[in-house]
């Protein structure tokens, strides 16, 4: 993609990089703004700022930072500073402060307003990747959203057609999951060797795109024991275990399947690289136990970046000005390492370095 604007001749190797502040009513809008306050990520990538005034006003009390941004009108006068983010506002809040603390329509719906201006962004070439503070997905539904999730929601936005999957990271161990958000009672019947197989090499084609030259992956069985050699269900012998035969064969470093309360210990350790879970507790609970804060979201599939903070939208502490960055900046970090296409060598150092 051109690293070029419509608007300007200047080539940079900065990404340029597309920040939301996520739900108003959340942590969010003082999230993104100590993010920005930071000189280094300002001289780290070309940043465009899509933000309601108020909102963004008010994430900067909360947060006790004032940002110097360059205002742009819309994405046909797209200009960027280095070292200075720029600032395309818009009045979706109507001139109404948000409702602190709580999923209503109105933030769901500025945020859904949000995500589609980021994107409209990528698909004119003006950004490389997008980086959003926590949203809430209630509160999104409430404001409009049809599908699945945020994920699901820009995949249509960008008319992918295959895989789609949220990866989360915590230090060096990334997972993936073969189904996401539906409700428990549906996940046998969504488990099949095809969603295995895409699940492991969707994580293994981003894990390359971080760097990580040979990605390592482990695949969790479903039921307890991983099934117990069949006492305990049939879904690890007559899906799963298929499914990693076949992948290895395609030449894909698959493992298991693991049990499902074991398998985090060995990659806690380092023993692989990413961990493919069969639904969203079975992998969230563990990445978030083992480093909650700094956790990060990346949606896989996609044809840019896009990262948010594995946080959430945190609505006992906003606007309290104490919600804390580490998530956001790794994942800022590393929408950043992927959209410039910067080496890496361990999946420790695509996300940190």
């Amino acid at each position: 993609m051109s690293t070029t604007t419509k608007t300007s001749s200047v080539i940079s190797a900065k990404p340029r990089i597309v920040v939301l502040l996520g739900d108003p009513s959340g942590v969010g809008p003082e999230m993104a703004v100590k993010l920005l306050a930071r000189q280094r990520n300002l001289d780290a990538a070309r940043v465009l700022l899509i933000a309601d005034p108020i909102v963004l006003a008010a994430g900067e009390r909360a947060a006790g930072v004032k940002l110097n941004p360059l205002q742009v009108e819309n994405l046909d006068t797209l200009r960027f500073e280095d070292g200075r983010p720029s600032l395309l506002t818009r009045d979706w809040m109507e001139g109404l402060e948000p409702v602190m603390g709580e999923s209503n329509e109105q933030s769901g719906r500025a945020s859904l307003e949000a995500l589609e201006l980021a994107t409209l962004a990528v698909r004119r070439g003006q950004a490389e990747g997008i980086l959003f503070a926590p949203l809430n997905k209630h509160s999104l539904r409430l404001g409009g959203l049809v599908h699945e999730d945020e994920l699901r929601y820009m995949q249509e936005r960008f008319a992918v057609a295959g895989f789609v999957c949220e990866f989360n990271l915590t230090g060096s161990l990334w997972t993936s999951r073969v189904t996401s958000h539906i409700p428990l009672k549906d996940v046998a019947s969504h488990i099949t060797v095809q969603g295995v197989s895409d699940a492991v090499k969707i994580i293994s084609s981003a894990l390359r795109r971080a760097g990580v030259a040979h990605p390592r992956i482990a695949v969790t069985g479903l039921n307890p024991h991983a099934g117990d050699g069949g006492s305990i269900g049939m879904e690890e012998i007559e899906i799963i275990a298929p499914a990693v035969e076949q992948l290895r064969a395609e030449g894909f470093d698959a493992r298991g399947p693991f049990s499902p309360d074991t398998v985090f210990i060995g990659a806690r350790r380092g023993d692989v690289d990413a961990v493919v879970s069969m639904y969203h507790d079975q992998g969230q609970i563990a990445m978030k136990l083992m480093g909650f804060e700094q956790g990060v979201t990346l949606h896989g599939g996609l044809p840019v970046p896009v990262a948010t903070s594995a946080s959430g939208s945190a609505f006992d502490i906003a606007g309290q000005g104490i919600a804390k960055i580490e998530g956001l900046q790794q994942a800022f970090d590393l929408c950043v390492r992927m959209a410039s296409g910067a080496p890496a060598r361990t999946a420790a150092q695509a996300v940190t370095a």
